[in-house]
């Protein structure tokens, strides 16, 4: 008999499937999400939640406009029965002895996969490690990954609740850049040395998005200023910004790991260089579960070590 609480507990035989859909439902945060990963159809995942709820006589789920939030009681029963299931999980699939791990699925920004990500994990790739690799915004990610496709999951913000477990990765440094060109055009500014934001605004400005998140927060932080001027271009994604501005289409914000190598090699100039500048901080969110595939802790294991040095 498993207890889950004072007072309250699972009967002497409880359904393995009503624990399972319990557990996928808590990793998910959705009824609506956790249906295709168990084979379900919606309303069976939550006829089976209910009756869970009857047995326990405690309910384990507070239905939200948009979700589900864990009780303390379903926290306590997850805690119980995660290692127990992805045990007996793994044994279903095969276990170690049915032959080579499963490939490991790993998604995030796709500007930090292909210059930190990839680089840092090809020797386990040289060492029999499969990678199924995506690229995206951090919440498509996370609610991809709450239905478990994805295993290991880069963003750049904390998932909300508990279901999720993350550790701080890396701080990725911003930076304020400009082509050569430009980068001398501002230095020749009247305003330059007392008003570097005045000697900007007559630069085009290159971003990925029209509200200019990047250089938005950069000038808050950095200048304790609005940034109120509009984009003279738009482009889909980082590596478009940085292409734009490397050949000369004006100044953006731009994340140190894309932008160092043509800092170093003149190809970019740094407009601006604060005492502490803007900090985003990356982590890494595991699914629940995900440990069975021993590969997975080697990816894992791996991108922490080498984020120490990014």
């Amino acid at each position: 008999m498993i207890a889950v609480g004072t007072g309250s507990q699972l009967p002497a035989h409880a359904d393995l499937n009503l624990l399972r859909t319990f557990l996928a439902v808590y990793r998910a945060g959705t009824f609506t999400a956790a249906a295709p990963a168990l084979g379900l159809s919606q309303p069976t995942v939550t006829a089976q939640i209910r009756t869970l709820e009857q047995q326990t006589g405690r309910e384990l789920f507070t239905r939200l406009p948009r979700g589900v939030e864990p009780t303390p009681l379903a926290h306590e029963l997850a805690t119980q029965i995660a290692g127990p299931l992805d045990a007996l999980a793994a044994l279903e699939d095969g276990g170690p002895l049915a032959g080579p791990a499963t490939p490991v699925h790993l998604a995030g920004p796709s500007e930090l996969l292909c210059v930190r990500v990839l680089p840092a994990l090809v020797l386990l790739v040289a060492d029999g490690v499969q990678l199924r690799v995506a690229q995206g915004l951090p919440e498509p990610l996370l609610d991809e990954m709450r239905t478990g496709r994805h295993d290991l999951v880069i963003a750049t913000r904390r998932p909300r609740g508990r279901a999720l477990d993350s550790v701080p990765l890396a701080d990725e440094e911003y930076l304020l850049v400009a082509s050569p060109t430009w980068a001398q055009r501002i230095a020749a500014h009247p305003q330059a040395d007392d008003d570097l934001c005045t000697a900007l605004r007559e630069v085009p400005l290159v971003t990925y998005a029209e509200d200019t998140p990047l250089v938005r927060r950069h000038w808050r932080t950095v200048f304790g200023k609005q940034h109120n001027a509009r984009a003279a271009v738009t482009v889909p994604n980082l590596y478009a910004v940085l292409s734009a501005v490397n050949a000369g289409a004006g100044h953006s914000v731009l994340p140190r790991s894309l932008c160092q190598e043509h800092l170093d090699s003149g190809r970019l100039a740094l407009r601006h260089d604060p005492e502490e500048p803007p900090l985003n901080t990356l982590f890494l969110v595991q699914r629940p579960g995900s440990e069975t595939n021993p590969h997975v802790s080697r990816v894992r294991d791996t991108l922490q070590r080498a984020a120490r040095n990014w």
